[in-house]
């Protein structure tokens, strides 16, 4: 088992700590995301970073976890996965034109103890056709993610501009990763091959 563990089976969240040369496992947590009665969309946030973190951190003992969590927010309001097509055109089509927060929490769990940040980026939409919604809809990509699209893949043409982090709209914010995991006497540097290693 490695020492680290990553507790989310979000393939963009591993593409991401792989960029940054981190090794880890996948332990997918599994807790109730449910937002408790008037809890606002920031402490929801990183409530669930913590508690997957922390679930998943009991199960192997000595490991550290990693825990995250995104939440797309418009006008106070969670946005979350669709459930299907329509909710998928419904969220698009709140979306298109506005600017909106995306809320990504992160957590690091390690001998009892649990430490986690929050980033908000502001993303803001150029205004949509309901023709590209219907055929990003169909592609299937919104499907499941928070908000109904992606910033890295097809969703990526729909946003005019980006204030914040763009890897935390991805699903990582990697800057306050880092600086979990050296807090945390693990900096993902000293995992980097050399130039002349890599060649041997």
């Amino acid at each position: 088992m490695s020492s680290l563990i990553l507790a989310s089976a979000s393939p963009r969240r591993s593409e991401l700590l792989e960029q940054i040369g981190v090794s880890f496992t996948v332990q997918p947590a599994h807790i109730d995301e449910t937002p408790h009665a008037g809890e606002a969309p920031d402490v929801y946030v990183e409530r669930l970073a913590r508690e997957k973190a922390l679930v998943v951190a009991g199960d192997f003992h000595g490991s550290r976890v990693l825990g995250a969590d995104t939440s797309v927010v418009l006008n106070g309001a969670i946005l979350g996965k669709p459930t299907n097509h329509q909710q998928a055109k419904a969220m698009l089509r709140r979306l298109s034109g506005e600017t909106h927060k995306v809320m990504t929490a992160v957590a690091l769990a390690h001998n009892g103890g649990c430490r986690s940040c929050l980033v908000t980026t502001e993303v803001t939409f150029r205004v949509l056709a309901e023709a590209e919604i219907a055929a990003y809809v169909a592609t299937g990509e919104p499907m499941d993610k928070a908000g109904s699209y992606g910033i890295q893949g097809l969703g990526g043409i729909f946003v005019k501009d980006l204030e914040g982090s763009y890897s935390a709209v991805v699903g990582l914010p990697l800057q306050e990763t880092a600086a979990l995991l050296d807090d945390a006497g693990s900096p993902v540097w000293k995992h980097w091959p050399s130039s002349r290693e890599s060649q041997s």
